[in-house]
């Protein structure tokens, strides 16, 4: 048997086959060019035109953007250095109020402890001498009460039961 003609005949169809795969692959092909070619008109029409406007708005507001930026830049560092020079004028305030809380605790420290040793002093120089020298005259004076009170109970001849309580 001759199998030549069945191989002819076979490699035909897949020929054929392969050339109508081709076909149809031209055909999605030229099918998905005109839609991309619709797509890129679209895109043409549409985004390019938007896009241009942002670029000129890019382009035009530029120099604006650049003049925010480096003045939002000298803000922030004048901000910076006041900030600064601020603290530092409060740390200063600070420590001269302390200084002074410091010296005012010390006066009164030393006015306290003058006023107690002039109270101590007043008490040993003045108060005791008086209060010696009261009880130096109500001594003279119940002394002299008790002389003058016993001649008069002489006189009377009545003796006084606070007197005799007294001896």
């Amino acid at each position: 048997m001759d199998y030549l003609p069945i191989f002819i005949a076979v490699t035909a169809a897949a020929v054929v086959i392969q050339a109508g795969i081709l076909v149809a692959m031209y055909l999605a092909v030229r099918q998905s060019a005109a839609r991309m070619e619709t797509l890129a008109e679209e895109v043409r029409t549409k985004v390019l035109p938007a896009a241009e406007i942002g670029h000129a708005m890019l382009v035009q507001f530029r120099p604006h953007l650049e003049t925010l930026v480096t003045n939002v830049s000298e803000s922030s560092t004048m901000v910076r250095t006041q900030m600064e020079r601020l603290d530092a004028t409060i740390s200063d305030a600070i420590d001269r109020t302390r200084l002074q809380v410091i010296r005012a605790d010390e006066l009164l420290n030393r006015t306290l402890d003058r006023v107690e040793s002039t109270t101590d002093l007043v008490h040993k120089t003045v108060v005791s001498p008086v209060r010696q020298l009261s009880g130096l005259v109500q001594g003279i004076t119940s002394g002299v009460e008790f002389l003058i009170g016993s001649k008069r109970r002489q006189r009377n001849g009545v003796p006084v039961p606070q007197d005799e309580m007294f001896i």
